[in-house]
């Protein structure tokens, strides 16, 4: 299931002269697509939003075909977040909201998510045509930070050792964020920059973080991307390359829930047949409704069809 969001827009740029690249991304009607389906408290959908946008931002330097899957893992009213999007910048995301929990509006990152410091911060890469043997590269690291952009920003610096800046934002109608890196010397971006010396591009950077950090929040939820840029940057050499389009895209699939339903196994399927009768799935992501009776489920363990997970679990119902 994909929509099209034209107006959703992640625009890409480089500062001549330096190894500093920036992104900007406004999502709309994606993240519109994303809440339609569920009603989270507010503190929920900013932490998610904001989530939304970082992954989108952070996709856009994907080297491979595939997709990166940012969760999680909570001890608070937030059990799990789930944020993934792809190489084309195709997105999907869910919340799980402990079921009667009460959640402030103003509720902080920590609250939601860790208030007894067990949370866990993971970020998959899947490429789509993997080598024979190869796995999902995960990285699974402690929830480090009091809100979103600094978890990944400490993330970025511990497993890429690459300085990176977010800043986020996210209501109930726009998901925006930008992002700054401050690239290694030896990264290939000789073609796209002319040469400076380490000193010089140490300015650059420090001068476009010092810039950034003047954005405040309702300025960035507000404001569209190409006067942030000549807002922030005026005084700058930036190169601005071709904008890409996030758009809304589920890729749940029957199969894939049949597999989900192989990973608990025949005598837990049975049980809850012979308990429910059928089992009712709705995907977390879209909504979309599966069902199995007993028959589809005896035909999911006859042969040895590959496995394949579902992130996360659709909930079982009658």
């Amino acid at each position: 299931m994909t929509t099209n969001n034209n107006n959703d827009t992640l625009q890409k740029f480089i500062f001549d002269n330096a190894a500093v690249r920036g992104e900007f991304v406004e999502i709309s009607a994606t993240w519109s697509e994303i809440l339609q389906r569920h009603s989270y408290p507010p503190a929920v959908k900013t932490v998610l939003g904001e989530m939304v946008a970082a992954a989108a931002l952070l996709s856009a330097n994907l080297k491979f075909n595939g997709a990166i899957i940012m969760q999680i893992h909570g001890d608070g009213p937030v059990r799990l977040l789930v944020v993934e999007c792809d190489s084309d910048l195709r997105m999907r995301a869910t919340a799980k909201v402990t079921e009667g929990a009460t959640v402030a509006d103003d509720a902080s990152l920590t609250e939601l998510l860790n208030p007894g410091g067990k949370a866990r911060f993971v970020i998959t890469l899947d490429p789509v045509d993997k080598m024979p043997g190869q796995q999902p590269y995960q990285g699974i690291v402690p929830l480090d930070g009091d809100d979103m952009a600094t978890v990944i920003e400490n993330y970025m610096l511990r497993s890429e050792q690459l300085d990176t800046r977010l800043w986020l934002a996210a209501d109930d109608t726009v998901s925006r964020g930008l992002l700054l890196q401050k690239l290694p010397r030896h990264s290939g971006k000789e073609d796209q920059i002319k040469q400076s010396s380490e000193a010089d591009e140490l300015e650059t950077w420090n001068r476009a973080v010092m810039l950034a950090s003047t954005l405040k929040q309702e300025e960035l939820l507000s404001t569209d991307i190409q006067t942030l840029m000549n807002r922030l940057f005026w005084e700058e050499t930036i190169r601005v390359f071709d904008p890409a389009h996030p758009q809304f895209h589920c890729g749940c699939t029957r199969e894939k829930v049949g597999n989900m339903l192989k990973m608990l196994g025949r005598e837990e399927v049975d049980g809850a047949l012979e308990e429910l009768g059928q089992l009712a799935i709705d995907c977390d992501f879209c909504g979309k409704h599966y069902s199995f009776d007993k028959v589809d489920c005896t035909q999911l363990f006859v042969g040895d069809t590959p496995v394949e997970v579902l992130i996360p679990a659709s909930d079982v119902k009658h």
